[in-house]
């Protein structure tokens, strides 16, 4: 294998590259030498550490300040045959520079490597936005570039080279700079354009011919900025891209038009819309940084100027750097035709040699005989390794290549698959189900109102429930002045029960949160029943950290009357049977249409983290969404997309269900319908007001006309089992959505909203009774 140089370019970060070196101390690689590039140090720190601390690596000094000056200097210092740059903030993993040289050796027509830039942690906000923001990764596939055949252009696509990789993780054969020269002194950091000068030289190796493989298992881990002034800094100097495409437009004219192409797509089609797109849909990622990385765009397009004359004073004043790099001419493949090849599966690949007049080979793949397909592979006149190959008939024929003398379709050949690929990861047969820690506190909310038969029987079917952690039960009652509540409540002393007199289901659940002492809340209605392995399946998913809140599926427990028929067919209260996870990619996936929070499931089967409650993104229910005010419906879907757009995960747990006895006469039903309908405007205008949410106006102006007329076509036509007078009840449900949610405003603000969560998640000081009368708690109110 060849002999590797790895230069670390640092300037007065000795924490950082006190890290960096006890990484590389650990490498065993057979001919390595590691330099330290002090560059422009304000103090002897760097060198009193390497000398102290890690002897057997190279210090040098390099005066000139700036990073590419200080990869100059490597090049000159380095004694391998391959060179190899990487940060002082990433730490390598022990087989990187055995990657490396494995590869150069494996893919001799590879002038240049890249490998992958993983996170080294993600502990602060910074750092997930910076990955939110694609990191430094580029995949986990190896990829090859292909250089410029002799007098023809690079398309457009390719001249976006951060797709190639990034100067954390790079690596050249020595004498590429013979032929290409050195980095540009007058891009990256350190010089007025900031950046871009790894950029810079990976499109100058594919314009001059040379090839770049990006090799994902050569990884190293990168500590990304902590804080968020850091990373503000860090992406507006994304616009030294600017300062890379008006170097290589004045380097190579023949280039201008697919670079003013690249930056007129790149700032266009992704800063721009992406800024625009974050001011419609609320999203994660900040604003702040994408006017940053706009603003950088505008200020990288005057640098390079300015930096080039900056580069040209540090020269004259230090002198030349060394021994002058010089460019050596090149003799280049004269290929220009497309080759053929076959390759019998059923033997050993071997490589293809004989590739000097191609600058293409189609491969056609045999199995004992008989084609399978084809793939095709650049090579501009370059020897195919069995590696390549290998890698570009599996990414052409997929599934066909798996038992491929079978007669398989690709569905039974998937199946196959995915059983040996079990096989293989899964040490057991059957998969371990998830299961929260039986430490874990649980408080039940059920909420009732003058329901005492119903709330009977939810409550014979919770305390059924089979299970060993601690559980609290509670019940809120929204009609505390009639009485009736309480005297259920005898009947059942362990209970903790809670009266709201203000009107409204998230009022009274509110009331009910306020008083939970578990770490997990589940909520309920008393007209549920459930079965006794319930509540263990609804909360088993927080035994994954990231999820947030998880919803149970809701089955009809009667379909007797044709109301309740009917409620089935619009929808019902079921999110169907397939387990699914929902997250903040998911939230901010549609740009024209409200994410659809009504199909994570309802409140009558919900758990989540006690900790939402004092999340400053999340927090109570909205008390002027709901049942009992005049919004209707709503301060459920709400929830959920505030944990959506707080970055949380939702899990739809089928197995996790409850049987819901629906509305059983069709006035109750038109009643319910009608809430219903004022609570969908009610709760998209709560999300465009409140969090500006513009994807509300699509859903309300555009899709919900949309699917009215639908709905009335198919009544008209014959072909819907929906009425149409029910289609003129949500109609006229919807027209008094603005109405409503303004009137369930005011009355909030007469009434006051609920209190504030308590920092632990309950209420210490109220217990269960224990005498036989339920114990009472009143939520202190917090008037506005």
């Amino acid at each position: 294998m060849p002999s590797i140089s790895i230069a670390i370019c640092t300037r007065d970060r000795t924490g950082d590259l006190e890290k960096c070196l006890g990484a590389m101390a650990g490498m065993d690689y057979p001919d390595l030498e590691v330099l330290v590039i002090d560059n422009a140090p304000g103090s002897d720190a760097t060198q009193q550490l390497v000398q102290e601390r890690f002897p057997e690596f190279r210090y040098i000094r390099e005066p000139r300040p700036g990073l590419d000056w200080a990869r100059n200097r490597a090049i000159v210092e380095a004694r391998g045959e391959v060179i190899a740059f990487t940060d002082d903030d990433v730490l390598p993993d022990p087989l990187w520079a055995y990657v490396i040289g494995a590869t150069f050796a494996e893919e001799p027509e590879a002038a240049a490597i890249t490998g992958l830039v993983a996170p080294y942690e993600l502990e602060s906000p910074a750092q997930e936005y910076f990955e939110m923001r694609g990191g430094f990764g580029k995949g986990f596939s190896r990829r090859w570039f292909h250089g410029a055949p002799p007098g023809r252009r690079l398309p457009w696509h390719i001249l976006g080279t951060g797709n190639c990789g990034t100067g954390a993780n790079m690596a050249f054969r020595r004498s590429v700079f013979e032929q290409v020269g050195g980095f540009d002194p007058a891009l990256d950091v350190g010089t007025p354009t900031r950046g871009a000068g790894d950029l810079e030289m990976f499109f100058r190796i594919l314009k001059e011919g040379f090839h770049l493989l990006y090799e994902p298992a050569a990884i190293v881990r990168h500590r990304h900025r902590q804080d968020l002034e850091a990373l503000h800094r860090q992406i507006f100097d994304n616009g030294s891209v600017f300062a890379y495409i008006r170097r290589s437009m004045e380097a190579y004219p023949d280039q201008r038009r697919q670079f003013i192409r690249l930056g007129s797509t790149w700032f266009f089609k992704d800063l721009v819309r992406r800024w625009i797109r974050a001011r419609v849909i609320p999203m994660r990622y900040p604003k702040s940084l994408r006017t940053a990385e706009i603003l950088g765009c505008l200020r990288g397009l005057k640098t390079y100027p300015v930096s080039r004359a900056n580069a040209r004073r540090i020269e004259e004043q230090y002198g030349p750097l060394g021994p002058e790099i010089n460019k050596q001419p090149r003799s280049l493949p004269n290929a220009t035709r497309v080759g053929v090849r076959c390759v019998e599966l059923s033997q050993p690949l071997q490589p293809f040699e004989d590739l000097e007049e191609f600058t293409s080979v189609r491969v056609y793949a045999m199995w004992k005989g008989s084609p399978l397909g084809f793939c095709n592979i650049c090579c501009q006149g370059h020897r195919v390794s069995v590696r390549h190959l290998a890698e570009a008939l599996t990414t052409a024929l997929g599934m066909s290549l798996y038992e491929p003398g079978v007669d398989l379709s690709n569905s039974q050949r998937r199946t196959l698959m995915s059983s040996a690929i079990r096989r293989r990861l899964v040490a057991v047969e059957e998969p371990v189900p998830e299961k929260l820690s039986d430490s874990v506190q649980v408080s039940v909310i059920v909420g009732t109102f003058d329901r005492p038969d119903a709330l009977r029987r939810c409550l014979q079917c919770l305390k059924a429930q089979v299970t060993s952690r601690p559980l609290q039960l509670i019940v809120t009652d929204n009609r505390p002045s009639s009485g009736i509540t309480p005297k259920v409540m005898e009947e059942f002393p362990e209970v903790l029960l809670v009266e709201e007199p203000r009107q409204g289901v998230a009022y009274a659940r509110n009331a009910g949160f306020l008083a939970c002492q578990g770490e997990i809340i589940v909520t309920t209605d008393d007209d549920v029943t459930m079965p006794n392995d319930w509540l263990e399946k609804l909360v088993a998913p927080f035994s994954r950290a990231d999820i947030m809140l998880v919803n149970g599926n809701i089955l009809p427990e009667e379909l007797e009357t044709p109301s309740q028929r009917m409620f089935e067919s619009y929808g019902g209260l079921g999110r169907g049977f397939e387990t699914r996870d929902f997250d903040g990619n998911w939230f901010e996936r549609l740009s024209r249409q409200a994410v659809p929070t009504w199909n994570l499931g309802a409140t009558a089967n919900c758990a989540f983290r006690a900790s939402a409650l004092r999340h400053p993104e999340i927090g109570l229910l909205d008390e002027a969404l709901g049942p009992g005010m005049p919004s209707g419906v709503g301060e459920d879907i709400y929830l959920y997309y505030k944990v959506l757009k707080a970055g949380f995960t939702v899990r739809y747990a089928p197995d996790a269900y409850v049987w819901h006895t629906h509305r059983r006469s069709i006035t109750e039903l038109r009643r319910q319908l009608y809430n219903y309908s004022k609570g969908f405007v009610s709760y998209h205008l709560t999300t465009l007001c409140r969090d500006r949410d513009l994807r509300a106006l699509f859903t309300l102006l555009v899709h919900l006309p949309k699917y009215h007329w639908s709905r009335i076509k198919s009544c008209m036509r014959g072909r819907g089992r929906y009425p149409l007078s029910i289609t003129f009840v949500e109609i006229k449900g919807n027209l008094m959505g603005p109405v409503a949610l303004w009137q369930s405003i005011r009355r909030v603000r007469r009434e006051g909203r609920s209190g504030t969560a308590p920092p632990s998640g309950g209420t210490p000081g109220v217990k269960p009774a224990l005498n036989g009368t339920a114990a009472v708690c009143q939520p202190q109110l917090n008037v506005e």
